[in-house]
């Protein structure tokens, strides 16, 4: 009779999350396998072992990953169980966790992906862990559910599922991003000696389009600064928020959401990036204080803006949520003012680098400002020329002939 069950182990230190482990008794032996899997008393279930998961909590995505790679382990415990059975060759509960350890280098890339899921939410990555599990499922789609083993990812897969995305009528760029993510997943798993490189992605296409500018001329920033909004006040709220986020040199909505009373110090606003972790520093102005003034937080909480609420739960959610109305509503001012392009509050980013680089700033100030990791990442911003510039070049080329 063999016993395999998933436990829990509280922290010897209060407040401190604890570790799942399995179990595995096999006549009357006990081995333990540990895992890198943590969780708070609060979200195990003793009498049932297993993990409770909340629908309000901000960490079920976190926990739903965790529950689902913690079922995929013990499913691969009961077929290491079955084939010992069916062999009927003795067998001891050593070599029932020596063959699970072994055959972990057989991993699936289903497995291996939600590890990397959780190991990015672990680490508070919660867009980049995001990011993965919308790949993941992509990938879960076209192979039907149906789970295979990283060395088994080959170049005719990979074309095929290039194929299939095609066949989704999904953009180049949606394409790229999925085949970039699955190659970094692949290159993880060759640096942790898992699989030997195949170069199976040598055949597909990760390059992207230049998708439609999204920077605003200063002359339509003050157009939409000018723009009464006094009576709709869920526009006025979105167009501030996107003044705000220029007058902060591209300020991310996470960010702005995500500002406490502390980063406010005197005339200086001190922040990190979400996105990477960067301190920054800006000056506080007159324009940022009127803002602040209009949206600011109450005395009872420790944001600097309304925007997310304490009392309630998923902070992450609350965000998203704000912002997805923000949108909606930049959107519809966009058209009133005649705009090509969707308005959206990323376009208050792009619109300060592109403004900055008009005004002869140079690009190393330019990415300083807006907290970019390199000044690579600052020309992807301003990348394309606006075409009225283009065409005077071309002018005085064809002046000379």
């Amino acid at each position: 009779m063999v016993s395999i069950k998933l436990k829990f182990r509280p922290s010897t230190v209060v407040g401190k999350e604890g570790r799942l482990y399995y179990q595995v008794i096999c006549s009357r032996v006990i081995r333990q396998i540990s895992t890198s899997y943590r969780i708070s008393p609060c979200e195990w279930n003793p009498k049932t072992e297993t993990i409770e998961i909340e629908q309000k909590s901000n960490r079920r995505l976190h926990l739903e990953s965790i529950k689902s790679a913690t079922q995929n382990d013990i499913n691969q415990l009961r077929n290491i169980v079955h084939k010992f059975t069916i062999s009927e060759v003795s067998f001891c509960a050593d070599m029932i966790v020596a063959e699970f350890k072994r055959s972990r280098f057989n991993v699936t890339i289903f497995d291996y992906m939600e590890r990397i899921i959780i190991r990015y939410w672990n680490q508070g990555q919660y867009r980049t862990s995001e990011t993965y599990l919308a790949t993941l499922n992509s990938f879960r789609k076209f192979c039907n559910g149906v789970n295979i083993y990283m060395n088994d990812i080959t170049s005719e897969l990979m074309e095929s599922y290039e194929c299939y995305l095609r066949r989704n009528q999904l953009s180049p760029n949606t394409i790229s991003f999925y085949i970039k993510h699955l190659r970094a997943v692949y290159n993880r798993a060759i640096e942790d000696n898992l699989i030997v490189d195949r170069k199976p992605f040598r055949r597909v296409s990760t390059s992207i389009e230049k998708t439609t500018k999204r920077a605003l001329p200063l002359r339509i920033i003050k157009r939409l600064k000018a723009l009464d909004c006094s009576l709709r006040p869920s526009k006025r709220f979105a167009k501030d928020m996107f003044l705000f986020s220029f007058y902060t040199r591209g300020m991310s909505f996470i960010d702005i959401a995500n500002l406490q009373k502390k980063n406010l110090r005197g005339d200086i606003l001190f922040y990190r990036r979400k996105k990477t972790n960067q301190k920054l520093s800006i000056h506080w102005e007159p324009c940022m204080q009127e803002i602040l003034k209009a949206y600011g937080a109450d005395t009872t909480s420790t944001y600097l803006f309304s925007i997310i609420n304490e009392s309630k739960d998923n902070p992450r959610k609350q965000y998203q949520n704000v912002l997805s109305l923000i949108n909606r509503h930049l959107k519809e001012i966009g058209k009133e003012l005649g705009l090509q392009q969707p308005l959206t509050m990323y376009c208050a980013r792009h619109s300060w680098a592109s403004i900055a680089r008009d005004k002869g700033i140079p690009i190393s100030v330019i990415s300083e400002g807006m907290g970019h990791d390199s000044e690579k990442t600052t020309q992807i911003y301003l990348a394309s020329l606006k075409s009225e510039v283009i065409d005077n070049a071309n002018r005085k080329i064809l002046n000379m002939l």
